[in-house]
């Protein structure tokens, strides 16, 4: 049996971030992945935004430090990932999304964020060319971005190697034994393992693992799709969000790349639950007809390619982090929400502290995502 002080199951979002930070304070760390690499769960269909603009307090802090982190991967480290502080930009077109916005501003400002209402005309500044008939104006985060997926997951991967962690690809977890409120070995096809703290962070296979412990995890896949447009000449600086809703569709949202081209992305209505990652027939007619009437200059764009995903969705919209009664040394990191590429890196670095101080620390966050939460609501931002 191989015995390590950190065992991560999932080098996705936020297990290659994390595995970076515990292998730098010196833990033993080994990750597991049932793929052939880094990043080839749900990271790889990520379109790469990076906020902290939330309604809830605790991703707004785990997602500052994310921001802190993926910007500074540069200047740091001399690993360009594509980072740019677009900021985010969420539209309002009519007075109860307004006010619902307005209301959000000071849970979002007492938290620290960087926000704040702007008129309709600075919304047009901002998004030359957007549709300003019955535009309001919006809540604009200066601060918050978008980076590349692909290059940010390599950056994680090269660091977190440098740094010692060591990454079992094409290994799959069969089994756990428990004694005495603690996983005291982990079965894979490979090997046995025995650590100090194991982390779940299996993004959309979170719940399959959860089973093996014997937890009951609402985490439960929600399939998303993307695409990307060829690049153009720079003429947009944010994320826009809208988060009206038609018949067929939730929010959608979209920016433009440092390298020039248009990334989005739709929420469909009703939610398509699983994990068949094929893409569909339907989601370019439907994006594609909301993102023109938004902004008719994306008319006349080619969209290069497109993808699907699966966002590892909760009842309410919110992660779950933190010990699970009755196993001392089970680490929750799931339910990401298709939020895992802008979560993972802030949340990484946080628990990583958690696991080197040896206790049940980040009261507020492990508080506020807790496994035993009531799930009410949903986040507005979501």
């Amino acid at each position: 049996m191989e015995s390590c002080d950190v065992l991560i199951i999932g080098a996705g979002s936020v297990g290659v971030p994390l595995a970076m930070y515990t292998a730098k304070k010196g833990l033993k760390t080994i990750v597991i992945e049932k793929n052939p690499s880094w990043g080839r769960g749900q990271n790889r269909a990520a379109i790469g935004g990076i906020r902290a603009t939330h309604s809830d307090p605790a991703k707004i802090k785990i997602c500052q430090e994310s921001i802190s982190i993926v910007s500074g991967l540069k200047d740091n480290y001399g690993l360009d990932v594509e980072w740019k502080s677009g900021g985010y930009l969420f539209a309002a077109y009519n007075k109860e999304t307004q006010e619902a916005f307005k209301g959000l501003l000071k849970i979002q400002k007492a938290a620290g964020l960087n926000i704040d209402w702007i008129e309709a005309g600075r919304v047009s500044e901002l998004c030359p060319g957007i549709n300003t008939d019955g535009l309001l104006g919006g809540t604009y985060s200066p601060e918050d971005g978008y980076a590349s997926p692909l290059m940010t997951s390599t950056a994680f991967h090269r660091l977190a190697s440098e740094a010692g962690a060591e990454f079992r690809f094409s290994e799959k977890l069969l089994s756990m034994k428990s004694s005495s409120g603690r996983i005291v070995s982990v079965k894979t096809d490979k090997e046995d393992y025995s650590a100090g703290v194991l982390v779940n962070a299996a993004g959309a296979d979170a719940a399959e693992l959860g089973s093996l412990a014997g937890l009951d995890l609402p985490v439960y896949p929600d399939l998303h799709e993307g695409g990307v447009t060829e690049p153009c000449e720079h003429f947009m600086e944010p994320m826009l969000v809208d988060i009206r809703p038609d018949d067929k569709s939730g929010n959608y949202y979209f920016y433009q790349a440092k390298t020039g081209q248009i990334v989005f992305c739709i929420t469909p209505k009703p939610q398509i639950w699983g994990k068949d990652c094929d893409s569909s027939s339907g989601f370019l007619p439907l994006v594609a007809k909301r993102m023109v009437k938004l902004y008719p200059r994306l008319k006349n764009l080619k969209v290069r390619r497109i993808w699907r995903g699966a966002y590892p969705m909760t009842p309410d919209g919110l992660p779950i982090a933190g010990y699970p009664k009755g196993i001392d040394n089970l680490l929750l990191a799931v339910g990401m929400c298709g939020q895992g590429f802008m979560l993972g890196p802030g949340l990484g670095k946080i628990l990583a502290e958690t696991i080197d101080a040896g206790s049940n620390g980040c009261s507020q966050i492990f508080s506020e995502l807790s496994l035993y939460r009531k799930f009410e609501g949903m986040e507005l931002l979501k």
